[in-house]
């Protein structure tokens, strides 16, 4: 029952600092949301700033189970369709999944005042996506799929327009759509690029 409570507490600060900021919501506010009392909320966490850090060990453990990351990378794609695949179920978690929204949101919120939300955002919006595809792709060349090219810089090619098209769904829902096919299209494009075709891999 108090890891239900507990877990109420965090969906709810999740709903209303991805809305409102950290300073735009208290908790006397929060407390009314949950139907609880301060006392109450007192008993699984001792202040705002707990609830913050416990909701953002929380969102980090649950982006990095379902989507990866450098500390939990995906296993290397056997094949250019593989990648193409993982591709794009790792943007149609990101731009469908409520919490990872919600979260995105919470963190260009808050960058700007939370040293640690500053440096989640960075990681996972920049830093985060460029060394995980710089190991994929790496291993991906050492299997002949990829052509020999700096994999980092690959990496930062590859990520930097579709992270620009997922943040272009946070602002303009409406062109969710669009951002998706433009993805497709991108990755298309860059696998026609710098994959190894059959016929070259005979040569």
């Amino acid at each position: 029952m108090a890891k239900d409570t507990k877990e109420r507490i965090l969906a709810t600060a999740l709903d209303m600092f991805s809305q409102n900021g950290y300073a735009g919501t208290n908790i006397r506010e929060l407390t009314a949301a949950l139907g609880m009392v301060k006392s109450s909320m007192y008993k699984h966490f001792e202040s705002k700033e707990a609830i913050w850090d416990a909701l953002l060990d929380e969102m980090i453990a649950y982006y990095d189970a379902r989507f990866g990351s450098p500390e939990h990378l995906p296993p290397v794609p056997e094949s250019l369709a593989e990648l193409r695949a993982m591709t794009m179920q790792m943007v149609n978690f990101t731009i469908h999944d409520e919490n990872v929204i919600k979260t995105r949101k919470l963190l260009t919120i808050e960058q700007f005042r939370d040293d640690r939300a500053r440096e989640l955002a960075t990681k996972h919006f920049l830093t985060g996506l460029k060394e995980m595809f710089t190991r994929l792709f790496a291993g991906m060349m050492d299997k002949g799929l990829l052509r020999r090219d700096d994999p980092a810089m690959l990496a930062f090619a590859y990520t930097a327009p579709i992270s620009a098209l997922i943040h272009l769904c946070d602002r303009e829902p409406e062109k969710t759509g669009g951002a998706m096919a433009q993805i497709e299209a991108f990755v298309g494009h860059f696998i026609k690029t710098y994959g190894v075709t059959i016929h070259e891999k005979k040569e």
